[in-house]
């Protein structure tokens, strides 16, 4: 087996950012691709990769966090996960893949480490999409492995979910991010508008036709195209989908013509299309073409620890210039509240309160009144988890949402007053 410093200089011929590790997590060599995307910080060499990329005090796995070489150790194949990185440019998603190295014995003796950012540095926007929570991360590593690849994607979730968000960030991904993002909304559409939008038409194919129109497959060539509400297409319609999926030709509405069709196809939507297909709703046959990657998108309720992230992005959105904030008060109505409606409802919600705001502070008499009502006067927060019984982790829950108040919304203080990581707090402030 080649010693440290022959893997070492192995690293430095590749092209992508690599770390050697030895089994106590501690970095042995960093290669010049990774010096030139995240730096070299004074004593790199003989820390452990949990303290350079998380802060944390122990492993990722003791932290709240899946550790890829605890997974790669218990195998002894190469593990790959994505993980929440500290960067010179803040907190990334990185693409971490571990592969162990072993001796002539067969003991695993190093770990080279692979870390790939999740945005390319020649792409004009990197994916926008809000998140670190466990949920959001599962489905950002599906997305994220999906991407090179050209098999079709189903996007499953409720409204509001940020499912075109997703597609997107596929898209931005993938080897096609060059070329057109085409999305179609198939519940506006009628059947005899699905076949000309999704196909074209050719001057006089019928009544109003007055020249060849180009259809969004077209348009969509070399790129992704994006079906949102899938199941809304009607079923005589989706043979001539299922007959695109197939054959990847197509013929424009009057044409006799046969056209190569070239794009990606990512679908969505809300509704339970096995269900669907049982009742006779869906093709069964065009279900199983489309779903062969099903991602789940959560719903903002599966990850609540999002959203303070979440609200303030949507906040420097809506109102760009302008330093609003959440005061804690607010922010604990919004944490306590279901919302049905997903992420399109935050936003909703916000783009009120920021017009309802005369400062730059949201309270809470500028959310709207289905939120949670105050606590009854007379009554402080200390009370709030103690003034009925509950479950020992709600009562925790409720704790450490009012400890995080009385610190202004600093996790960071919280975590370490709470003797805890700040994974640990998020997990906590998004238990329900």
């Amino acid at each position: 087996m080649p010693c440290a410093a022959e893997l070492s200089a192995l690293l430095d011929t590749l092209s992508e950012p690599h770390v050697l590790l030895d089994t106590e997590y501690r970095i042995r060599a960093a290669n010049l691709a990774y010096r030139r995307v995240y730096g070299e910080p004074v004593g790199l060499i003989g820390m452990t990769c949990y303290q350079v990329s998380h802060r944390f005090d122990e492993p990722c796995d003791r932290s709240g966090e899946e550790c890829p070489m605890q997974v790669a150790r218990r195998t002894g194949r190469p593990a790959r996960i994505l993980h929440v990185h500290h960067t010179p440019r803040g907190e990334e998603h990185v693409d971490v893949e571990l592969t162990p190295i072993r001796d002539r014995d067969g003991e695993i003796r190093y770990f080279v480490e692979c870390l790939r950012r999740l945005h390319h540095d020649d792409t004009r926007s990197q994916p926008s999409m809000v998140g670190r929570s466990p949920a959001f991360n599962r489905m950002l590593e599906l997305i994220n492995r999906a991407a090179p690849s050209t098999t079709p994607v189903l996007l499953l979730g409720e409204s509001g979910t940020g499912k075109e968000l997703a597609a997107q960030t596929l898209h931005e991904l993938s080897s096609r991010r060059d070329r057109p993002f085409v999305p179609v909304d198939c519940s506006g559409l009628s059947e005899a508008l699905f076949e000309s939008e999704l196909f074209g038409y050719e001057k006089g194919a019928f009544t109003g036709a007055t020249q060849r129109k180009i259809g969004l497959v077209e348009v969509a060539a070399g790129g992704t195209l994006f079906l949102d509400e899938l199941g809304d297409i009607p079923l005589n319609m989706q043979v001539k989908l299922l007959r695109l999926l197939e054959t990847g030709a197509f013929r424009r509405v009057g044409g006799i013509e046969t056209l190569p069709a070239d794009f990606r196809l990512v679908a969505a939507t809300h509704r339970d299309l096995r269900r669907m297909v049982e009742s006779g709703q869906f093709r069964n046959d065009l279900y199983y073409r489309i779903s062969a990657f099903p991602v789940h998108l959560p719903a903002l309720r599966e990850r609540r620890e999002d959203l303070p992230r979440l609200a303030d992005t949507l906040l420097a959105r809506l109102a760009p210039g302008r330093a609003i904030h959440i005061s804690p008060a607010a922010m604990a109505r919004l944490l306590d509240h279901p919302f049905p409606g997903n992420v399109r409802e935050l936003r909703n919600i916000l783009e009120r309160a920021v017009l309802l705001a005369d400062d730059d502070e949201i309270l809470p008499e500028h959310l709207p009144e289905e939120l949670a009502e105050p606590l009854p006067a007379g009554r402080g927060a200390e009370d709030a988890a103690t003034a009925e019984i509950v479950p020992l982790d709600e009562a925790e829950r409720r704790y450490v949402r009012w400890a995080l108040a009385q610190l202004d919304g600093d996790k960071s203080a919280l975590a370490r007053l709470l003797g805890v990581s700040e994974r640990t707090l998020y997990r906590k402030l998004g238990r329900r």
